[in-house]
């Protein structure tokens, strides 16, 4: 699995590792039965199963009915055990879950030198890492999940083969959609969520319009009885306009392994995007 990464750099071991911790904790989600339940979303999702060229911090997972009673704590034993199996170091770490937003959340945490030596990093590449530094992966459940979300199974073959369900691809850009039009991170734009964007529109995937009005509903974002394509449309446009667009693209800069897209980045390029590509199911 690292192999494919064709490491050198301390940066590149360390981003190869926690793509490859990624892997191997869903393959332990897997292992608890926990994709009976939940099914699993976001720019990690879209790395794994569908070739996005970006990396991803966090995994993302969606409670398949909210009625459900699986919650991550359930699975967290399961991926630990997984890690340690396959030669790596991590502890678990679940978090209070936040009320307003129904969303819990949980932590892997393991020494990076540590996890480095433990697969097979010289020690004077090692000495590149601060003794304490942790490599740290998000996860999160999203317990109120909004309705009209259609999923897959696929099959992941490394580094065993295994099962997860997921999105399909209108429901995963259904919810980027969303969140490229109402999150605002940390007073600053999340520019993954435009890079996504592009992304979806350059494999013509169509979006989930009643995912998408589920979801605007349910967060209060705005007050719409019926969303249709030429409202969502004006919605992105208007976001388009109104945006720091060098901003995005210098917040998503290092995540990317060829920035050089970037360059096309502007108000007009989004908004001929949206005339090009945004169609329903």
């Amino acid at each position: 699995m690292l192999r494919a990464y064709q490491p050198v750099t301390p940066q590149d071991w360390l981003q190869a590792t926690r793509e490859v911790v990624q892997e191997i904790a869903l393959l332990g989600f897997w292992r608890s039965g926990f994709f009976e339940n939940a099914a699993f979303y976001g720019g990690t999702a879209l790395r794994i199963f569908h070739g996005l060229q970006r990396f991803s911090e966090d995994l993302d997972f969606s409670l398949l009915d909210r009625t459900d009673s699986v919650r991550l704590d359930s699975a967290l034993a399961h991926v630990k055990t997984e890690l340690a199996a396959w030669g790596f170091s991590f502890e678990t770490e679940a978090k209070v879950s936040d009320a307003e937003t129904r969303i819990e959340s949980a932590f892997l945490k393991g020494n990076t030198r540590i996890n480095l030596l433990n697969i097979g990093v010289g020690e004077e590449l090692s000495r590149n890492f601060p003794d304490n530094q942790k490599i740290t992966i998000k996860l999160e459940l999203e317990t109120n999940t909004p309705p009209h979300a259609l999923t897959e199974v696929k099959t992941h073959l490394l580094p065993t083969p295994f099962q997860v369900r997921l999105y399909d691809l209108p429901s995963l850009f259904a919810g980027k959609l969303h969140a490229l039009l109402f999150r605002n991170w940390k007073s600053r734009v999340k520019g993954r969520d435009f890079y996504d964007f592009v992304w979806y529109i350059s494999r013509d995937v169509p979006v989930n319009l009643p995912h998408v009005e589920a979801r605007i509903k349910e967060s209060g974002n705005l007050d719409i009885e019926k969303l249709d394509i030429k409202t969502l449309r004006t919605l992105l446009e208007q976001r388009f306009k109104t945006v720091d667009i060098n901003a995005a693209a210098e917040e998503v800069r290092p995540f990317l392994r060829d920035t050089r897209e970037l360059a096309l980045w502007s108000e007009a390029f989004f908004i001929g995007l949206v005339d090009r590509g945004i169609r329903s199911t």
